[in-house]
């Protein structure tokens, strides 16, 4: 990975997504999860304080650990089992139709291939169960999306393979998931080229 994604981005990564309305869209979005969870790209653990009561056991993903201490101490600070495994979304390590819930936050702008990791998160889905995101990506303003896509080679660098311009509600439809509800908004702490945001949630594969 290098020094900097190693050892620098998860720190600024972490402080930044600290911030209160990401504490706020983590709570709206994960209160209502319950049952078997899986968690897609757990990064630093923030989601983990934000799980409602109805949550029996978080399963996680995530190809490099990052700040392991930090996690270890979200981690314990939680009621529920939490098993963290260093795996690719591409290809997870668990049987079909396991889960109740898969979730993603801010982690489709990073992995590799979007689309093969969301037709992973179907085929590990129960037949009811539900997919829930909430991640940034392409704007539907032009002149947005514009500088998206040119400042995307840079984005890549410094976000450690994050990508600006990814139209997220395309990637779900083209793995064969069903969205059954999507919502539109900009976040107010970050500016808009990296805060446009989809937030919804989707069914198993069709």
């Amino acid at each position: 990975m290098g020094l900097y994604c190693e050892h620098i981005f998860p720190r600024l990564m972490d402080h930044v997504m600290h911030g209160k309305e990401f504490q706020r869209l983590r709570t709206e979005i994960l209160q209502s999860v319950a049952g078997d969870v899986l968690e897609i790209g757990i990064g630093t653990g923030l989601n983990l304080p934000h799980y409602g009561p109805n949550v029996s056991r978080v399963r996680a993903v995530d190809p490099h650990p990052m700040l392991p201490m930090r996690v270890a101490e979200r981690r314990a600070a939680v009621r529920f089992p939490v098993e963290i495994s260093h795996y690719s979304a591409e290809r997870l390590p668990y049987e079909d139709r396991t889960f109740d819930y898969v979730v993603s936050t801010w982690t489709l702008c990073t992995i590799p291939n979007p689309v093969t990791a969301l037709r992973e998160v179907g085929r590990v889905l129960k037949p009811d169960g539900r997919f829930l995101f909430l991640e940034h990506g392409r704007s539907d303003d032009r002149k947005i999306a514009r500088w998206q896509d040119r400042l995307n080679p840079v984005q890549n660098i410094i976000g450690c393979g994050c990508h600006l311009n990814r139209r997220i509600d395309d990637l779900i439809a083209q793995a064969g998931l069903n969205i059954t509800q999507l919502d539109r908004f900009a976040m107010q702490e970050i500016p808009r080229i990296g805060g446009e945001m989809y937030r919804g949630t989707a069914t198993g594969l069709r």
